[in-house]
């Protein structure tokens, strides 16, 4: 800015000659007292002196304190006023002379005085009842208005007439309450300059002390020892102090007394009969005092004096426990015995010197004075064990134990009969309650055990009871075994039986509920369980007049209905049960008939939900229901905030998929999932879950956890080390196993080596084989660019749930596949891989949603059964080529040299044919590898990124032979003597590779 101004003299200057003009900056100035300011004189044109002169007409002098004046160049001069005053208001000017030219230029300061708080203490305190007045004391030129405001608002002095702003300003308060304490702003303006200040000013209410006495009057221990609590509690503000008085003497801590903190609680060590009384408690603060009366009377505690321990025999007469207590008041006694109070008519009238009785007499309560007996007669070994005697009076009780000893017999208990079999063993279980203890004997037949005639029983003694361990190896060991237990007291016997076990009744089948691909059988137990419990259920179907096919179920007791699955739509099935336990297994039930439901919609998914690590993450499973007799081919799944009005977009998860992750969800909101799945007749109904997720956390997880320490750079550094070390294994392997990477490129390209392995005679040697082999025909690899139209007979197996049997083929429908492929060879139908390990999802406001939002969604590999008769695997599917996940638009090797081998199938899908290749296909060399397999185009979900191809890819869903033909268009013939293929497609494009021998070294067949 100086700079665009300098010019604009200069030419100003050039335009006038010699003249001179000088402009002050800033041209008027207002300064609050105490504050400075400078101001700048700059003059166009030669000047040899700038003088500055005060409002009094003298000039400034370079060394005044208050006003400093320097020069800072030939052309500019600054005033400074330090720290003005009302003095230093008024006409500033600038000279600027040079020989007889001259110039000036005036600037006016003006001086104010800011709002100032002369006055404003806080915090103002004031008793409750008077009239407060709270100061706020300000000056400022012109004089401000004052504004009260109290809890964010300004004082209605309208409303509420207590309140008054007095002459000086002062706010005014009568009869203040202690609801008026609080901050109050003190806001003073100036209107004339929009300026604003204020105070805080802290009003604080005191209230006279309120005082309550915890316990009017205290009862105490005398002679004991002990110590007696005497408790006021006093309100007020400020907090009162607390004092305690007794007959007018003012308490101290000390060896009799004891005050806490704040002297509410008074404690009487070793209170003695004297100490009782009145005691006075006084509760003081700035706004006065209050006192309150507390009473202490001195009792004695009970205590028991006599109670001594009893010993009785079995059978014996009578037995009397006596107890003694002592105690001011006299103390009431009472018994009880494991707990339980004797009953009125068993406990005696405390008030009445009677006796009582039980209504069988055999317990009789007495008592006199301090004195109770309990008389037990014609005593029992039940009587034995702790009784407990009472004593209380109004101040406390005194409890004590004693034992009653009583000697009796062996007394044998546990279950009679127990059941096993041949070959399993059994503990026969004697139990012995005597005292003293009882030793035990076994026997049979007279003999003791263990004896020379059973020699397969062992014994296990414990404190309170002896097993025989029996392993039956014939009907001999089944029988009676006697158990006898002695000791000083007497001798008891008692015979336990070792029963064979049979196997259970046959379970009745109370109804069956069919559904289109599964039926749920509804059965009851067997009424008759052979003595031992029943493990599991085996449940058989068929169709009529056809094979059972089976599946055993474990049991529990809750167990009553079993699902079957694989089964086909709108089907006649018998279905039967046996029950199996340790013994063996029962007899059928009779077959009970049922008809399977119309192909329809499958049923709706279980869901559940599981929070990921991290709290926004939610990982949700589903559970396949019924799929309506129609494969499931995907799962529909839509989320969306409770309280949002819009779902977010639709996502398809394969049919193979169990879970979908939700990441990225908003903190502590509600959510609700649906999912749907779809098959050829339609959409089930929704399986919906609803969930919150976490709060969002407020610290960083390493930190609380206590980390390692290490910082995010370090982090990022080794793994970017790891990453690289990987990548050079990577290449090594490479180079040494398969003549690749970047070493590989260096040798050939710098040292002219072909690296490791890669010798001459080997590839003679493969010539040579492939020369010799006239049998191997050429691979043709066939690319479609036809999206697979998904039917019922087309698709893959019904996948089974965690109840489905697997079931065999049936032979009409492996007959109906061997016929079909003797007329037709195999065409490859190529599904969407559902070996996939994950699918990641990316959804955003660009996809409709309502909110910006990133969702990563991950589904669970694929988990299908190898088809069961299967001699071996398609070699191409189980290949992992390296390019398999980053070029999977290009179609499959298909070796047509071998005639087609049919796989039979379960019933719920039709038979499905895999291309074999020839054993040169596996043993490939580094010219024999095939271009990766992709799948078409409308066979793949538009929202899914396929990660990774899974090991268990040949498990995927495959297409009748003849279907997919009729359905893709596409025949392809062999003819092993002529050795061509023929593909008949318009859109299909056919290459043929050479099969290579296999390698002698065996490393050239590397996937």
């Amino acid at each position: 800015m100086l700079q665009i101004r300098d010019i604009i003299w200069r030419l100003l200057f050039i335009g006038c000659a010699a003249a001179i003009q000088v402009e002050i900056t800033p041209t008027q100035g207002e300064i609050s007292v105490g504050e400075s300011k400078f101001f700048l004189c700059e003059v166009v044109g030669d000047a040899k002196d700038i003088d500055w002169y005060a409002p009094s007409g003298e000039k400034i002098l370079p060394n005044r304190p208050d006003i400093f004046v320097s020069r800072s160049d030939e052309t500019t001069s600054t005033l400074t006023i330090y720290h003005a005053n009302v003095d230093s208001a008024g006409i500033y000017k600038c000279v600027a002379k040079n020989g007889d030219k001259e110039a000036q230029a005036t600037v006016q300061v003006k001086i104010f005085q800011k709002i100032t708080f002369e006055s404003a203490p806080s915090p103002q305190e004031f008793s409750e009842g008077d009239d407060a007045e709270i100061v706020c004391d300000v000056i400022s030129s012109p004089p401000p208005t004052l504004i009260w405001k109290h809890k964010g608002s300004k004082i209605q002095f309208a409303k509420d007439v207590r309140f008054k702003i007095l002459d000086n300003g002062h706010l005014q308060i009568r009869s203040i309450k202690k609801t008026d304490e609080g901050m109050y702003n003190c806001e003073a303006r100036v209107m004339a300059r929009g300026e604003i200040d204020f105070r805080m000013i802290k009003v604080v209410v005191n209230v006279l002390p309120t005082i309550r006495a915890r316990q009017s009057e205290v009862n105490a221990t005398a002679d004991v020892g002990s110590s007696a609590l005497l408790a006021c509690d006093a309100d007020g503000f400020p907090e009162p102090t607390v004092t305690w008085a007794h007959n007018n003497v003012v308490l101290e801590t000390g060896d009799k007394y004891s005050l806490n903190e704040d002297g509410s609680e008074l404690v009487i060590k070793d209170v003695a009969k004297v100490d009782e009384g009145e005691y006075t408690c006084i509760a003081k603060n700035k706004a006065g005092e209050k006192a309150e009366e507390v009473s202490l009377n001195v009792f004695v505690q009970p205590k028991i004096t006599y109670l001594n321990n009893q010993t009785a025999a079995e059978f014996d007469e009578q037995v009397t426990l006596t107890c003694e207590a002592s105690g001011d008041p006299t103390p009431t006694i009472s018994w009880s015995f494991e707990n339980r109070v004797f009953a009125e008519g068993q406990q005696a009238s405390w008030t009445r010197p009677d006796t009582y009785e039980s209504l069988d007499r055999n317990i009789v309560v007495r008592s006199h004075a301090r004195v109770s007996s309990l008389t037990l007669k014609n005593v029992q070994f039940t009587y034995a064990g702790q009784y407990l005697c009472t004593a209380g009076n109004s101040i406390g009780q005194d409890d004590q134990h004693m034992y009653l000893e009583v000697r009796y017999s062996p007394k044998i208990q546990g279950p009679v009969a127990t059941y096993t079999w041949e070959g399993n063993a059994a503990n026969i279980s004697c139990e012995v309650e005597a005292h003293p203890g009882a030793s035990v004997l076994w026997f049979r037949d007279g003999l003791q055990l263990p004896s020379a005639n059973m020699t397969n029983t062992k014994i296990y003694n414990t404190p309170t009871a002896s097993h025989l361990e029996v392993t039956p190896d014939s009907q001999y060991e089944f029988g009676s075994y006697n158990c006898t237990a002695t000791n000083a007291m007497g001798t008891e016997s008692k015979e336990f039986l070792l029963i064979q076990a049979d196997v259970p009744s046959s379970p009745e089948i109370q109804g069956v509920e069919p559904f289109s691909s599964t039926a749920v059988v509804v059965f009851g137990e067997p009424d008759s369980m052979g003595g031992v419990p029943i493990i599991r259920y085996r449940v058989e179907w068929r169709l009529p007049g056809q094979q059972w096919t089976g599946r055993e179920y474990d049991a529990d007791d809750a167990t009553s209905r079993i699902t079957i699955a694989g089964l086909k739509p709108e089907t006649t099935y018998e279905v039967k049960m046996s029950a199996i336990n340790g013994k063996g297994e029962s007899e059928s039930c009779p077959a009970s008939t049922f008809k399977t439901e119309p192909v329809r919609e499958p049923s709706a998914p279980k869901l559940e939900v599981k929070v990921q690590k991290g709290g926004n993450s939610l990982k949700v499973n589903w559970i396949k229901q019924d799929d309506g007799g129609s494969p499931i081919m995907y799962y529909l799944v839509r989320y969306k905030a409770r309280h949002a009005s819009h779902w977010k977009p639709e996502i398809r998860i394969p049919n193979a998929s169990e879970y979908v992750v939700l990441s990225g969800l908003d903190w502590n909101t509600e959510y609700e999932v649906h999912v749907v799945a779809v098959n050829q007749q339609g959409k089930s109904e929704p399986g919906t879950v609803s969930f919150r997720t976490a709060t969002e956390p407020t610290t960083v997880p390493d930190a609380v956890d206590g980390g390692s320490g290490l910082g995010t750079g370090a982090i990022v550094g080794i793994l970017i080390v790891v990453f690289f070390l990987l990548l050079v294994g990577v290449d090594v392997t490479c180079y040494f196993l398969n003549k690749c990477g970047l070493l590989m490129c260096i040798a050939v390209n710098f040292c002219g080596k072909a690296g490791p392995g890669a010798k001459s005679k080997d590839i003679e040697e493969g010539k040579a084989a492939f020369t010799k082999d006239e049998s191997k025909e050429p691979i043709v690899e066939v690319r479609t660019e036809e999206e697979p139209v998904p039917n019922q007979e087309g698709g893959g197996p019904t996948e089974p749930n965690e109840t489905t049997p697997l079931t065999e083929p049936e032979p009409a429908a492996a007959a109906a596949a061997a016929a079909a492929a003797d007329t037709d060879s195999p065409v490859v139908n190529l599904l969407p891989s559902a070996a996939t390990n994950s699918v990641t999802e990316s959804f955003s406001a660009a996809h409709g949603s309502p909110a910006s939002e990133s969702t990563t969604l991950t589904t669970s590999p694929t988990k299908a059964a190898p088809p069961k008769s299967s001699p071996q695997s398609d070699p191409v599917a189980q290949s992992s080529s390296p390019t398999a996940s980053t070029q999977p638009d290009v179609g499959p090797l298909v070796d047509l040299s071998d005639p087609p081998k049919v796989l039979p199938v379960s019933d719920p899908a039709p038979p499905v044919s895999e291309p074999i290749s020839s054993p040169s296909a596996n043993a490939r060399g580094p010219q024999s590898q095939r271009e990766p397999v992709r799948a078409p185009d409308g066979a793949q979900s538009k929202d899914s990124q396929v990660d990774g191809a899974s090991e268990e890819s040949p498990n995927a869903p495959c297409t009748d032979p003849t279907t997919a033909a009729q359905t893709d268009g596409k025949t392809v013939k062999d003819d092993s003597t002529k050795g061509e293929t023929e593909v008949k497609n318009a859109t299909a494009e056919v290459k043929t590779v050479p099969s290579e021998a296999p390698q002698a070294n065996g490393n050239e067949s590397k996937a």
